[in-house]
């Protein structure tokens, strides 16, 4: 694919991740995401045989800005720092979009779960990279340490919130 070609799938692909978003996968149709791309729909099939492609590369694009652009404060979570400029990312990441629409990949597996094995494996994918980030983070910080305290608290934390929720779920 020439630059520009290149250029067109990562705008198509980044209409089509932020339309699915925003709404669902079901819910937008190739049309949608050539308007919003500002492509045609020859430019569309040229990049992608069908929709299910389009998706795959939703869910790679998906996992690439998210983890990706955690990946360099993961391998810093080596401080106390380091878990605050990790914690501050997220929040302030969640804040422009008052807390709508949850995590980008897992909105994906969550839809896409059942209905289509190829991208669940690969969200599944997307979000063991993550947990492998967080784990060698906390890790290193354990190692600095010579403390399993930091390691503790983080996961004792994550158990208790995730208990929480456990049983707010299960009061619904």
């Amino acid at each position: 694919m020439t630059p520009k070609g290149e250029q067109t799938r990562q705008r198509i692909v980044a209409a089509a991740a932020k339309l699915m978003f925003d709404g669902s996968v079901s819910g937008t149709t190739v049309e949608d995401v050539r308007a919003a791309a500002g492509v045609s729909s020859s430019q569309v099939y040229h990049c992608f045989k069908d929709k299910k492609a389009l998706v795959q590369a939703v869910i790679e694009y998906q996992t690439e800005t998210i983890v990706g652009g955690q990946e360099p404060m993961l391998a810093a979570l080596d401080s106390l720092e380091g878990l605050r400029a990790w914690r501050d990312f997220l929040v302030e990441h969640q804040e422009p979009l008052d807390c709508r629409g949850g995590c980008p990949i897992g909105s994906l597996g969550s839809e896409l779960a059942e209905s289509d094995h190829q991208a669940r494996a690969k969200v599944s994918a997307g979000f063991v990279r993550w947990e492998e980030g967080i784990r060698s983070g906390l890790l290193l910080l354990t190692q600095i340490e010579r403390s399993t305290k930091p390691l503790q608290t983080a996961l004792d934390a994550m158990l208790t919130l995730i208990a929480h929720e456990a049983a707010a779920a299960a009061a619904d």
